[in-house]
């Protein structure tokens, strides 16, 4: 199961949910399968869905879901404690764990080898923190929906890519069709 897979099968329960989903491919995929008004495509910024899920998380009561990966965390290391640290809000950080920079080329990451981002997140701080296989991921996103507070559900999956069109929103547009939703 790779990460189109996953965002198929969970499609369904992401509809009219906030969703801010990671950049490059993750965002093309999630737009082909299932576009929504709710969802935030990041476009450039490597790293930091989970960190602007929060910040929404905590600005407002609907439940927030930002779908991230791996490599992206990896590169932001520094949003585990602060999501660990003021996690109040209603935040689901989805990681699909694929153990590459899927974006990029699959490189892999270090989550392929002895690198936990599940252990990195309970370290931090993330007292509600769940690993699973891919194809769970429904499950678990149905059940941390039904739960207040912040969980971080770390989701293995394989490494790929399905090959996607560029996403035909310029920023503003996906900018401001998502905070007509988020206002409403």
């Amino acid at each position: 199961m790779i990460r189109a897979d996953i965002l198929r099968d969970i499609a369904p329960i992401l509809r009219d949910q906030l969703v801010v989903c990671n950049i490059g491919i993750p965002s093309q995929e999630l737009y082909a399968i299932d576009d929504q008004p709710s969802n935030f495509y990041m476009l450039g910024t490597m790293g930091l869905a989970s960190s602007i899920g929060l910040g929404l998380a905590l600005s407002q009561s609907k439940p927030v879901i930002a779908i991230d990966g791996d490599g992206s965390v990896l590169t932001n290391l520094g949003t585990l404690p602060t999501i660990g640290n003021n996690g109040d809000g209603h935040l689901i950080l989805l990681i699909i764990d694929n153990g590459s920079y899927g974006s990029t080329g699959d490189q892999p990451t270090y989550t392929g080898r002895r690198t936990s981002l599940a252990g990195m997140a309970r370290a931090a701080g993330c007292e509600r923190v769940v690993e699973i296989d891919g194809s769970d991921t429904g499950a678990a996103l149905t059940e941390a929906l039904g739960t207040k507070g912040t969980t971080v559900i770390v989701c293995k999956c394989d490494s790929g890519n399905e090959t996607m069109p560029v996403i035909p929103l310029d920023p503003v547009t996906i900018r401001d069709r998502f905070m007509q939703v988020v206002n409403s």
